[in-house]
């Protein structure tokens, strides 16, 4: 049997409040396969976020393990986390998080020098044009529609191929036909580099376009919804 890209084992996080510790997941358990599309759901506070972000090393679990590519990521520092989502991981954001003061080509070579992929520039125009932007290479995201800022951010976690592709609600700050294209993108592109990818959403009709869902509610895997799925 294949050994899955993700998998989370018994995993809970506790995060501090302004009333102490509150528990934001509860003991989740699940596998991702290599080349699988995955779609978190549920409602606002259900924990969707927290689990992305905990995949990706961005935030650490109170307890579990989450192994990535066969290593745990519990185990590695902060230098190590960052090495390891530099080789093997992009992430989109639903805020874009591109560097206001580069441009869209530099935000996009960025992380490939930074990798020390050759090239860097060529790679990053290439895949400007990929994602329709290859003529705005030049310009700064304060000069770029919000579509064309989430082009970039995708762009950009692409260029270095990396295995996994995590997204964070990619079309929530998108109008419908900048979000279509968007998600047109996202799952086009991934599936061109072989990317596992999992996608954090509120869209129903993004949703339907993954292999699978996970349903979450209130920090846990909603039995009852995966149920009802299952029997669909």
């Amino acid at each position: 049997m294949t050994e899955p890209v993700l998998s989370l084992q018994d995993v809970t996080l506790s995060l501090r409040g302004n009333a102490g510790m509150v528990k934001i997941l509860h003991g989740i358990s699940l596998d991702v396969a290599a080349g699988e599309t995955l779609g978190l759901i549920g409602p606002s506070g259900s924990g969707k976020s927290s689990l992305l972000m905990i995949m990706g090393g961005l935030e650490r679990a109170t307890s579990g393990a989450v192994l990535a590519l066969g290593q745990d990521l519990t185990d590695m520092d902060e230098d190590a986390l960052a090495r390891f989502r530099r080789d093997n991981m992009g992430v989109v954001f639903q805020r874009f998080h591109l560097i206001p003061t580069m441009t869209a080509l530099e935000n996009v070579a960025t992380p490939l020098e930074l990798a020390g992929k050759a090239d860097a520039f060529g790679r990053a125009q290439a895949m400007l044009d990929k994602v329709g932007l290859g003529h705005r290479g030049d310009h700064y995201p304060a000069q770029l529609s919000g579509g064309e800022q989430q082009r970039v951010a995708l762009a950009r976690a692409l260029a270095p191929q990396p295995r996994i592709l995590l997204a964070d609600e990619p079309t929530g700050n998108l109008d419908g036909a900048n979000g279509q294209a968007i998600t047109d993108l996202l799952f086009d592109l991934s599936r061109e580099h072989g990317a596992t990818l999992v996608l954090v959403t509120h869209a129903p009709e993004l949703a339907t376009l993954c292999d699978r869902t996970i349903p979450l509610r209130d920090g846990l895997i909603d039995a009852e919804a995966t149920a009802t799925q299952a029997a669909e």
